[in-house]
């Protein structure tokens, strides 16, 4: 089960996300967002987390050349679109980043054509993405994703994760809203009790995870220092 913590803006809680079990982290790049972040703040904190956690980007309706650009300023792996991107944009953002994470909304017809996007994962959301709103499941279960690894949110918490995956089954769950005390200010106990539910609600083991993941991470220091 690959498991996002989302909206981090503090380095402490980033490092306690990784060591409790954390595969990404999500760092908000969207213009007024409660979580906002700097891009070297962002930086800064990648700089000090382990190699293999893969860390992301959101942006939300974003020209694709400075989803790019901030991408490779802050030393990330991926970058996740949020908003009303089209294929081609999509596909142009991916061409440049090692990988994409394409966000619809519950129900939305781009679900029909998502293999258009050339995205490596598709992440299913709210009405209102990162709303932290829960949504009927079934338009999950009835999404047109076959093929394509998906990453559950909206409203997701420690209470109410392993009821999603049970229903669901998806290949991973993000959350940023469940696990907090505060907008962009995570809660150890609620992040540790997420990612714990989440891990026994996982109905099996897939020991090839790492190898079969479609997120290739790569040297971003030695790829960007000229």
């Amino acid at each position: 089960m690959f498991i996002k913590i989302c909206g981090i803006t503090r380095e402490e809680d980033a490092l306690l996300a990784v060591a409790l079990g954390a595969d990404a982290l999500g760092f908000n790049f969207v213009q007024g967002s409660k979580r906002q972040i700097a891009v070297d703040r962002a930086r800064d904190i990648v700089r000090r987390l382990p190699p293999e956690t893969m860390t992301v980007g959101i942006f939300r309706d974003e020209l694709p050349a400075r989803v790019v650009e901030i991408v490779h300023r802050a030393g990330l792996h991926a970058a996740q679109l949020h908003g009303n991107e089209s294929a081609d944009q999509t596909r142009q953002v991916r061409a440049q980043v090692s990988s994409v994470i394409k966000v619809f909304p519950a129900g939305h017809p781009g679900l029909a054509k998502v293999s258009d996007y050339g995205a490596d994962a598709v992440m299913i959301d709210g009405e209102e993405p990162g709303s932290g709103e829960v949504f009927d499941w079934r338009l999950a279960e009835d999404a047109p994703t076959a093929g394509h690894r998906l990453i559950l949110a909206g409203g997701l918490h420690p209470g109410n994760v392993a009821d999603a995956i049970e229903r669901v089954r998806p290949w991973g769950v993000d959350v940023a809203t469940g696990v907090e005390q505060g907008p962009g200010i995570k809660d150890a106990v609620k992040m540790r009790a997420f990612i714990e539910n989440a891990r026994a609600a996982e109905p099996v083991v897939d020991e090839s995870y790492d190898a079969e993941s479609p997120f290739q991470l790569y040297n971003w220091e030695e790829d960007h220092s000229s």
